[in-house]
């Protein structure tokens, strides 16, 4: 009797809703529930048979409305062509199953589908769907079926139809900025564009001059301004994210170019136009993608100049947003952010930049779901409800009632996870049965620091030591760049610093030192331009040693090598660089030495070097491209490119086996190291330090202390002797849920 209850219960509760797209969310919301499944879907036929997925709990929420399957496809056209449930252990192995990739389907197992039938017409097809490979029972079948029965009497189609065709709700796919789920109304950004700026004569030289140097001050005092309010609404360390438009607001270049072409009688915003316009193309021609996202920070200080030139200063009180605000523009700046109350701040969208800039920097800092590049967005107007997924790249504007409900489900369910990571903060990165891993944070800018150590990492796995070069008018003195490196090494105290010297070369020039190459990824780069610039490399290594001076924590890290000529290159640098500062009273030490194993040629000459190197690091994102011969930021090859490919995963195996077998500590540097079906691989296959974002490491951590050493172990032993990166992914993302630790891959 009691089935009998609850089953007319959820027919009753349907029938009830407000809204049809409210209908269709409560059946699978409460059938996922009562039933214990993974997934719930309903589907609805449409005018040509297709198979609309009008609702779901567990699939993917962006498929919700967006996916159909043509008629008679796959395993739910068969079950709406026959008319009779099907139920099976492994959908995937059907000769009729059509996965498709919005919905994330090869994460389920079992398939159960039953036909919704009214006046003898197919309608739609009820599925349920579980991770676990399993055919449901006869009670459980008997609940579906009766479900699908009783739905056939009210579920409203012609309405919903109608509903869906007048909605204008879209979903837009950009870049992932920083994680997590934001839902909130929208509020548009000052569309202010210095490039758009025309050319126009001076008429005052001395009073434009004047109002030029006024202009700086009065920009540098709102940013500095800003810095101190998000301080004092997090931490001084959050906001020095601040202090690189600081930097910038001093440089001499951009000061003195600005000058100097009002001199030369240009008006003062077409003079700012083309010093911001050289300066943003000088970092925007690098293909470096960290470097390449340099660009738009200039063009966000840029635009900031020239909305106070025009007197566009901060918004008045009265419109501070007093509900849950997605921030969205062709480009949100961190003054936009700092406008906006923390605590009412849910998202920031941003038509253009990438995971790199600043503004993503910032939201990660901030916890802030952000996603970016999703080009021009047509038709939004302030207030429109918002739905930021940053997890996945995705933004759902107008979100519908069903839409809407699973994104809060699952923003609940990040609630309750950012609370367990922060109370991660000072555990170590320890497996259930006792296995340690070290976490080191990545870093290119004097901002990103802090984060990293207030997310706990144990070391700095990556300092750039790119950027001093690239913010510069000229080649950095030592003495400059020993400022800079002296920072970060008394940063993190004893704690180790990997500082990879200059990855410069044709795919990153420098505006003062302008290199043209056909093949720049393959060309003169990193260890190779160092090593033909060695006047310049010599000044970089004898500033990372005197910064080091009385300190144990530098270690020296090679980008690009691929020959013994270039290690034995370095270490002749390295020992000119001692002799002449111990000549010169300097208290300087050898500091160990390593290297990036990028370069597939490094792999099989690793035993060789074993003297000349006391570690080494894996940059998976660079080897698994020459790899893979993919460029991952290509779009037209993006998707092929997986770093869990299995010749990445043999071959990682393969410098793994030699690092043990010649005492070479070892640790993985690249995405991997932050993708949690990668990470249990890692473990497996022996990797004991990883390095990561700072946004990234909490959850890696969370993770790390839910399995054991034993399951990676089990899992990496399956996932060697599969041969396509798909099934690699759905057997580990399925161990992982087996494991208890599946929401990480939300």
């Amino acid at each position: 009797m009691s089935v009998i209850l609850d089953l007319t219960r959820i027919v009753q509760a349907a029938a009830e809703a407000d809204s049809p797209s409210e209908q269709v969310a409560v059946i699978v919301d409460s059938i996922q529930q009562y039933m214990g499944l993974d997934v719930c879907s309903l589907y609805l036929a449409d005018e040509r048979g297709d198979m609309a997925l009008l609702a779901s709990r567990g699939l993917d929420p962006v498929a919700v409305g967006s996916v159909r399957i043509p008629a008679g496809m796959g395993l739910v056209g068969l079950v709406a062509q026959s008319r009779h449930p099907i139920n099976i252990a492994d959908a995937a192995r059907h000769p009729a199953f059509y996965g498709i990739r919005e919905t994330h389907e090869e994460l389920y197992s079992s398939f159960f589908g039953v036909p919704i039938v009214r006046a003898g017409v197919v309608i739609g097809v009820l599925v349920a769907q579980s991770r676990e490979a399993r055919v449901l029972s006869a009670e459980e079948s008997a609940v579906l079926v009766t479900l699908g029965s009783q739905l056939a009497l009210v579920v409203a189609t012609e309405s919903i139809w109608q509903e869906i065709n007048k909605s204008s709700a879209r979903s837009l796919t950009g870049i992932k900025g920083a994680p997590g789920i934001g839902i909130g109304q929208v509020r548009l950004c000052d569309d202010v564009d210095l490039y758009s700026v025309n050319d126009g004569e001076c008429d005052d030289i001395d009073a434009t001059l004047a109002e030029w140097h006024d202009l700086v001050k009065s920009v540098l005092a709102d940013v500095k301004k800003e810095q101190a309010g998000l301080g004092d609404m997090l931490s001084q360390d959050v906001a020095t994210v601040f202090d690189a438009y600081c930097l910038l607001l001093s440089d001499p270049s951009l000061i003195n170019g600005v000058a100097q072409l009002i001199q030369d009688g240009h008006h003062l915003p077409g003079a700012l136009k083309r010093v911001i316009h050289h300066h943003a193309d000088v970092f925007l021609a690098m293909e470096d993608p960290y470097l390449r996202a340099r660009h738009e920070d200039i063009r966000h200080l840029g635009n900031k100049l020239y909305s106070a030139w025009r007197g566009l200063r901060n918004a008045r009180e009265e419109d501070l947003p007093s509900a849950q605000t997605v921030l969205v523009g062709a480009v949100v700046s961190v003054s936009d952010i700092a406008r906006v109350p923390i605590e009412l701040l849910a998202g920031i969208v941003c038509f253009q930049g990438s995971n790199l800039s600043h503004t993503a920097v910032l939201a990660n800092a901030l916890g802030v779901p952000a996603v970016m590049g999703v080009g021009e967005i047509k038709g939004l107007q302030n207030r429109d409800a918002l739905v930021v997924d940053g997890n996945s790249g995705r933004v759902i504007i107008r979100p519908s009632a069903s839409v809407l409900t699973e994104y809060e489900h699952l923003l609940n369910a990040e609630r309750q996870m950012k609370g367990e990571l922060r109370a991660l903060r000072d555990l170590p990165a320890e497996t259930v049965d006792g296995t340690i891993v070290k976490l080191y944070a990545n870093s290119g800018l004097l901002a990103d620091i802090s984060p990293g150590l207030q997310a706990g990492a144990e070391g700095l796995g990556l300092y750039r030591t790119e950027i001093p070069f690239m913010v510069s008018d000229t080649f950095p003195s030592e003495d400059e760049q020993v400022a800079v490196y002296l920072q970060i090494l008394q940063a993190y105290g004893a704690k180790p610093v990997h500082m990879r010297v200059l990855d410069i070369g044709g795919d990153k020039p420098l505006p003062y030192f302008p290199i043209k190459e056909d093949n720049p990824a393959l060309g003169w780069r990193g260890i190779r331009f160092c090593l033909d610039n060695s006047s310049l490399f010599l000044s970089q290594i004898r500033a990372m040693l005197r910064a080091a001076e009385g300190r144990d924590n530098l270690r020296i890290m090679l980008p690009m090598v691929g020959s013994t000529s270039e290690l034995t290159g370095f270490h002749a640098l390295l020992n000119d660089a001692l002799q002449q500062l111990l000549e010169e009273g300097f208290n300087v030490r050898r500091p160990p030495v390593g290297i990036m194993v990028e370069v597939p040629s490094a792999i099989s000459q690793l035993a060789s070097w074993r003297d000349q190197l006391d570690f080494i690091s894996i940059g998976s994102n660079d080897l698994s491209q020459y790899l893979l011969a993919l460029d991952r930021n290509n779009p037209r090859v993006a998707a092929s490119y997986d770093h869990v490919h299995p010749a990445v995963l043999h071959e990682i195996a393969r410098v793994i086996k030699i690092a043990g077998e010649t005492g070479l500590p070892l640790s993985i540097c690249g995405e991997m190291s932050s993708d949690p079906i990668a990470v249990m691989l890692l473990l497996g296959m022996g990797v004991r330090t990883l390095s990561m974002s700072a946004a990234q490491l909490p959850k890696i951590k969370w993770l790390l202390r839910r399995i054991a050493l034993e399951n990676a172990t089990d899992v990496v032993e399956e996932a060697l002797r599969l041969n396509d990166a798909r099934q690699i992914r759905k057997l580990v993302a399925d161990r992982l849920y087996v494991l208890g630790a599946g929401e990480i891959l939300w």
